[in-house]
C-alpha cells in the first residue's frame, strides 16, 4: 500500500516554557496537520509547522500546493518548504521585522522556482500560504499567493479569510458570480498569480491580533473546495485540531467522489494558560 494513502496527523508538543504576553496572557499552541494525495497519482502538496529553534512561542506554518507535471509541482512545493525553513532559522523574533521575513520567503521561493524551471526545462509553479505566530505579541502575520487559504476563527465564527488569486475570485469581486457558483465554475482552478510565474506582484503582509481560543487554519484548495465557511466554523469550533484535520480530509475525500485533488491542512488552536498562582477556575 502506498504510504501517502495515509495522513498521520502531527501534533506539536505543548510549548515547555510558555511566553508571557505583554498584557499578561500566557499562550500555548495546539497544532495538527494532515496531508493526503487524494485521487491523484502523486503528491504535490507540502506543509510544515516549524517552532523557532531559539525562541519559544514563535511558530511558522507553511502550506504549498505545487503545479507543473509529475515532478515539477513537487519540486516547487519542496523549494517553498526549504526556503521557509532556512529563512526562519535565521530570523530573530526580538529584532527582525516579521513582515520582511514573510515577504522574503515569498520572493526567494519564487526566485528559486524560476531557477528550477530554467535548469530542468519544466514549468513548476506553487501556491503558498504562510502564517507567523508571535506569542509575546499575541499577533499573527500572514501572507499568501494563489488559492491556498488562511482562515482565522473566533468564538465559532469566521474572523477573516485570505482572498484567492484566481480567475473566479475576480468574477466574485465584480459581482458577476456568487462564491457558491465559483466553486463549480469550469475555470475555478485558473490562478491569476502563483510562485514561478513570469512576474510576481508585490503583496502586503497582513497581520491580526489574536485572542485565546482563536483557531488558525491553513489549507490547499483540495480541502476548502468542498466546504462552506459555515462548515469550517462548525468543524473548528467543535473538534480539537487533530480530529478536525482528520474529519475535514475524510469528508473532502468523500465529497470528491473519486476525483479529488491533493489535500493539505494545518489547524492551530491558541490556548490561554493560567498565570502563576491563578487557578484553572480563574
Amino acid at each position: 500500500m502506498d504510504p501517502t494513502d495515509h495522513y498521520p496527523s502531527s501534533r506539536l508538543p505543548p510549548l515547555p516554557k510558555p511566553v508571557q504576553h505583554k498584557a499578561g496572557t500566557r499562550w500555548r499552541l495546539n497544532a495538527a496537520s494532515g496531508l493526503h494525495k487524494g485521487d491523484r497519482p502523486y503528491q504535490q502538496d507540502q506543509l510544515r509547522v516549524i517552532p523557532h529553534p531559539r525562541v519559544q512561542g514563535c511558530v511558522l506554518a507553511v502550506i504549498a500546493d505545487g503545479m507543473g507535471g509529475k515532478s515539477g509541482g513537487r519540486k516547487a512545493a519542496d523549494q517553498v518548504m526549504l526556503t521557509a525553513q532556512q529563512l526562519f532559522e535565521r530570523y530573530h523574533p526580538d529584532g527582525d521585522d516579521p513582515h520582511a521575513l514573510l515577504q522574503q520567503i515569498v520572493r526567494e521561493s519564487h526566485s528559486m522556482i524560476r531557477l528550477t524551471a530554467l535548469s530542468t526545462e519544466q514549468e513548476p509553479h506553487s501556491t503558498i500560504a504562510c502564517a507567523l505566530f508571535h506569542a509575546d505579541e499575541g499577533r499573527c502575520y500572514w501572507s499568501h499567493v494563489g488559492d491556498s487559504r488562511i482562515y482565522i476563527f473566533r468564538d465559532g465564527q469566521l474572523l477573516l479569510r485570505s482572498k484567492d488569486d484566481s480567475y473566479v475570485q475576480t468574477l466574485v469581486d465584480k459581482g458577476e458570480i456568487t462564491e457558491a457558483k465559483a466553486r463549480t465554475h469550469p475555470m475555478s482552478n485558473v490562478l491569476t498569480c502563483s510562485l514561478g510565474m513570469s512576474e510576481l506582484p508585490v503583496k502586503p503582509v497582513e497581520e491580526s491580533p489574536l485572542m485565546p481560543g482563536d483557531v488558525l487554519m491553513l489549507c490547499s484548495d483540495g480541502v476548502w473546495h468542498y466546504f462552506t465557511d459555515q462548515d469550517l466554523e462548525i468543524a473548528t469550533s467543535k473538534l480539537q485540531p487533530r480530529e478536525c484535520c482528520q474529519y475535514l480530509i475524510d469528508k473532502a475525500r468523500t465529497r470528491a467522489g473519486g476525483r479529488g485533488d491533493n489535500l493539505s491542512i494545518i489547524v492551530i488552536e491558541l490556548m490561554r494558560l493560567p498565570a502563576p498562582g491563578e487557578t484553572s477556575g480563574g
